[in-house]
């Protein structure tokens, strides 16, 4: 069958994805032959937050934040405080590390302007180094934000033993059966 492609078509009438196929493969292909580089495949993820989020700047509510308000007038608050900015620190360092493997994968697929051997890998190494340092940031953010509130039950530990002791549940009462 001359004149027709691998799939049974016509080459003219290959469709889209047949086309971003072939240029994946290409790409592939110029990647291997640039040194076998890892080119780490690249999702998109959208949140669409249409409650109109704002980030910094003063005046709105805090409800807006990613973190609870800092009143801190109970030691709840303030582990919970503490909990939520690891929770959020964790998740952001996991993110930012994987966009700093991305993004060394993708930058070292462009060609060096000097034609030098491993030049983008270079390049590219430098770029995602600093990217990979805020996620490393971030991670001792989370580590800081635990080791916080176990400094303050440690520093503390004799005023929220005398709070405790007088916050006791009352036992429950004991049930009689000899009374009839």
């Amino acid at each position: 069958m001359a004149g027709t492609a691998r799939n049974g078509r016509a080459p003219g009438n290959a469709d889209k994805g047949q086309k971003f196929t072939n240029a994946g493969a290409a790409l592939g292909g110029f990647v291997g032959a640039m040194g076998g580089s890892f080119v780490p495949p690249v999702s998109v993820t959208v949140n669409n937050n249409r409650n109109g989020v704002r980030f910094g700047g003063g005046g709105g509510s805090h409800a807006e934040s990613l973190l609870p308000s800092p009143d801190f007038t109970s030691p709840a608050e303030l582990r919970n405080y503490c909990n939520t900015l690891r929770a959020a620190a964790v998740t952001l360092s996991i993110e930012v590390a994987m966009g700093a493997e991305i993004l060394k994968g993708v930058l070292a697929a462009v060609p060096d302007p000097e034609g030098r051997a491993f030049g983008s890998r270079i390049r590219a190494a430098k770029v995602s180094r600093k990217m990979q340092r805020a996620a490393d940031d971030l991670r001792d953010a989370a580590k800081n934000a635990a080791a916080c509130y176990s400094t303050f039950q440690q520093e503390f530990e004799e005023e929220i033993n005398r709070v405790r002791h007088r916050a006791r549940r009352p036992q429950q009462p004991v049930m009689n059966w000899a009374q009839q």
